[in-house]
């Protein structure tokens, strides 16, 4: 290989660059991305354009982050006590379970980048998939250290919503009902609309190898149809039995989070919820009326989040929804009373 003129990484950009390279997102997109990233940025000769560099050899690309990755951390004094690369080795493992791997993504992750000296920056307050790495040089069993620690990772299902108000609030009630998102690997996407969640079970169902748990609102039938003949057998739909994710929200948990928001609501409009209107334009009303600014569904899923207290908050429907998600654990144990 020729001499290479290299820029050291910092040591934020070490963190970032594993951060980026251990979400969930496809092993081959994620990983070209981000090598060819750490290459524009920090090898100055050869300097290669962007196009270059995406439609370089696997071998050759991986080649170069890794001498420069491990460059960087010579110079900046990392050691690593992973001497045998079992991060690197358990990444494999871990993105080979996850997703179907092409030929380009198996090069990308059989890999001697120094991840054991990446660990040793990451504290307590690193972001759950940072941990989750810096444990798999240590832990014996990670899934046990994700039942104790509340990992996030690895990964055993994904959700796809319609919504962000799903996204934030359906992990809170989960939680109250016993089941950790967190401690139980279950990964939550808001799609952006009931299009998109069609879209995106299409590409995920091709190339993931873990379960996917679909959430539509009623009014999604087409779309239910349209998923429906490539639904493989590990897979689950949930359509809602009523409008969207807001109105299974218990009237008084709405209340109280509008009380908070706004400081008290009026008997003129807490009348306006027994109009049969949909949940979100009755909030619409009620935010227009009090002159705050427009009603926003993921700003008041936060304001429900902070309110929710017990599982009198967790209406029926949100009970059936977290029982199917644990019966794709193969958990068939009732709502767990806490």
């Amino acid at each position: 290989m020729e001499k290479l003129k290299l820029k050291i990484l910092t040591k934020e950009q070490l963190l970032i660059s594993l951060d980026r390279l251990t979400r969930f997102k496809e092993t081959e997109v994620k990983y070209s991305r981000v090598f060819c990233d750490i290459l524009t940025t920090n090898l100055i000769s050869p300097k290669y354009k962007r196009y270059e560099l995406e439609n370089m050899d696997a071998e050759k690309l991986k080649d170069l982050v890794e001498i420069l990755i491990n460059y960087s951390v010579r110079e900046l004094g990392l050691v690593s006590a992973d001497k045998d690369y079992l991060i690197n080795k358990r990444l494999y493992e871990y993105e080979n379970s996850v997703f179907k791997l092409s030929s380009v993504a198996k090069k990308f992750l059989d890999n001697k980048i120094c991840y054991g000296a990446i660990s040793s920056l990451i504290d307590e307050n690193s972001v759950k998939n940072l941990q989750w790495v810096k444990m798999l040089a240590t832990c014996d069993d990670i899934e046990i250290c994700r039942q104790n620690m509340g990992l996030h990772y690895p990964l055993s299902k994904i959700i796809i919503a319609e919504g962000a108000t799903e996204e934030v609030l359906l992990p809170e009630f989960a939680k109250f009902g016993g089941y950790d998102f967190d401690k139980n690997g279950v990964h939550i996407i808001s799609a952006g609309g009931k299009n998109q969640v069609v879209k995106l079970y299409y590409k995920l169902s091709e190339s993931l190898k873990l379960p996917i748990f679909v959430l539509l609102d009623k009014d999604a039938i087409d779309n239910l149809e349209e998923i429906k003949p490539k639904l493989r057998e590990i897979d689950k739909i949930h359509l809602l039995n009523c409008g969207e994710f807001e109105d299974l929200l218990p009237l008084e948990l709405v209340k109280r989070s509008l009380d908070y928001a706004l400081n008290n609501i009026s008997i003129i409009e807490q009348d306006l919820f027994n109009e049969p209107l949909p949940r979100a334009k009755v909030l619409e009303e009620i935010f227009k009326t009090r002159g705050m600014h427009e009603f926003k569904k993921v700003e008041f899923a936060q304001i429900v989040k902070n309110n929710i207290h017990s599982q009198l908050d967790i209406s029926p429907e949100i009970r059936s929804i977290i029982e199917e998600l644990r019966l794709l654990d193969g958990k068939v144990t009732e709502f767990e009373e806490i």
